[in-house]
């Protein structure tokens, strides 16, 4: 469950949001491109923020199996973390 709202920082191109885990908030970010390629590659045009939402669980179970692997906050995705 995300402990604020995530939001598209237009300078980077990314998704800024946080997981918490085991009761603390992680910071995280994922690249727009990431989504779009991972998980929307036939469509144009699409809302960054909505294909983020749309696979919300997912994207949370990837910084999970970061942390668990022993990255550190703040977790950047990259399109293979979204690959399972």
């Amino acid at each position: 469950m995300m402990s604020s709202a995530p939001y598209l920082d237009d300078a980077s191109g990314t998704i800024r949001f946080e997981v918490n885990i085991d009761g603390a908030p992680v910071r995280a970010s994922v690249n727009r491109s990431a989504l779009h390629y991972c998980y929307r590659p036939e469509a144009q045009g699409e809302d960054p923020l909505q294909t983020f939402t749309a696979h919300l669980a997912a994207i949370e179970d990837a910084v999970r199996r970061r942390v668990a692997q022993g990255s550190l906050d703040p977790i950047m995705l990259r399109e293979f973390d979204l690959r399972i």
